[in-house]
């Protein structure tokens, strides 16, 4: 009996070994500090917020791997904190949080030594945790080196990579030497990812690069998307003057005047009320927001497939009014009609089922499995739907 219990201790210990990811810490951020600093090590926490696609994701693909976890554990005092709730809205002010996920390594003393955003896969997960560990490779240092005159191509570009979602204008400054450097040459696909994370409004050396070459990014782009790309950013740069930081409103005559050659008025109106929108959403104002996604809207017969996809599933997941789901379900099915596919299919059988008509919500679950495994798509999460309406 003994050697049988051993064995079955030792079989559970090997399965919860695999089961290993990151262990994050159920405590608050000051008892995290305390045990950082007791431990010499340094705190990694994932900045997240509820509603970031990509958080999730990470959470899901990355955070649960056995070589993460392994690495993570032993070298870091691991937290996760929403940076809308509780303690995480100071936290998110005291380190700048603005993009999500934000990664942050922080001492003992609550000093910030690196950071990052986005989604990172597994590799270039571990390989950053190790740079945060090496004061030479930290971002402090990094910029250090590079105000001393670095010029090496490959350093630029991770000075780059490291900045561009945190101050893009620093950012800007790297691109531009890492520019310069290669003047004469194209742009390759590595130098085209970082000028359109750079690119942001028609201010910078970002925009001045995306014009002088134009030529090397029509070999990347169609000329009608690289047209569109450049009245975005000018339509951008017109938004940046005329909100107000200190009331947190727009001028809306302003921006209808200053978008006069780009936009009619209409069209300027509905771009103002969906940037409100985006705002509204983000900070849980879910009256506004429904409101102003309702009026953009009302002549949806007009927008592409995926903007219509895109409005639909944000109602489906954030509105709880049946009349506004039910003009949501419109947005998708208007979007299956232009260009089915198994994101808008999978839309149409999430708000079926939140309207409470099973039938058609097992239909259109069907229907968008159907799509994803013909594409080689995940299907998982419709899955789980689909079994739950059986």
């Amino acid at each position: 009996m003994k050697k049988i219990l051993s064995a079955f201790l030792i079989l559970l210990n090997l399965v919860i070994f695999a089961q290993d990811g990151i262990k994050f810490e159920d405590s608050d951020f000051k008892t995290i500090l305390a045990k950082a600093k007791k431990e010499n090590k340094l705190i990694f926490l994932d900045a997240y917020t509820t509603w970031c696609g990509p958080c999730k994701l990470m959470a899901k693909n990355v955070f649960t791997l056995k070589s993460v976890g392994e690495h993570y554990n032993a070298n870091f005092v691991n937290a996760k904190i929403d940076m809308e709730k509780g303690e995480g809205i100071d936290i998110a002010k005291k380190y700048d949080v603005k993009v999500f996920p934000t990664y942050l390594f922080i001492d003992g003393d609550g000093k910030l030594v690196h950071r990052t955003v986005g989604y990172v896969p597994e590799k270039e997960f571990i390989q950053f945790a190790k740079d945060a560990s090496d004061p030479a490779k930290r971002v402090d240092a990094l910029k250090q080196k590079f105000e001393q005159g670095e010029k090496d191509p490959e350093f630029l570009k991770n000075l780059i990579m490291l900045t561009a979602f945190t101050d893009t204008d620093y950012a800007g400054k790297v691109f531009e030497r890492y520019m310069s450097a290669k003047s004469a040459q194209p742009l390759d696909a590595n130098d085209m990812q970082m000028l359109f994370m750079l690119l942001k409004n028609t201010e910078g050396a970002a925009y001045k690069i995306f014009k002088d070459k134009k030529a090397d990014i029509l070999k990347f782009m169609p000329e009608k998307s690289y047209e569109q790309t450049d009245k975005s950013l000018k339509i951008n740069t017109v938004m940046k003057k005329v909100y107000n930081e200190d009331s947190k409103t727009f001028d809306e005559n302003k921006f209808v005047e200053g978008t006069k050659d780009l936009l009619t008025k209409n069209e300027a109106i509905n771009y103002l009320n969906k940037v409100k929108a985006g705002k509204a959403l983000k900070e849980k104002d879910m009256a506004t927001y429904e409101k102003l996604m309702l009026q953009t809207y009302q002549d949806y017969t007009s927008f592409d497939s995926n903007e219509l996809n895109s409005a639909a599933w944000n109602f489906f997941e954030n509105v709880s009014n049946k009349s506004s789901l039910e003009t949501a379900l419109q947005w998708a099915l208007e979007s299956v009609k232009k260009s089915e596919n198994s994101a808008n299919t999978d839309t149409l059988a999430n708000l079926y089922n939140k309207l409470g008509d099973k039938t058609n919500a097992k239909a259109w679950a069907e229907k968008a499995i159907e799509i994803a495994k013909k594409n080689g798509e995940d299907a998982s999460e419709t899955q789980k739907l689909l079994d739950s309406l059986k």
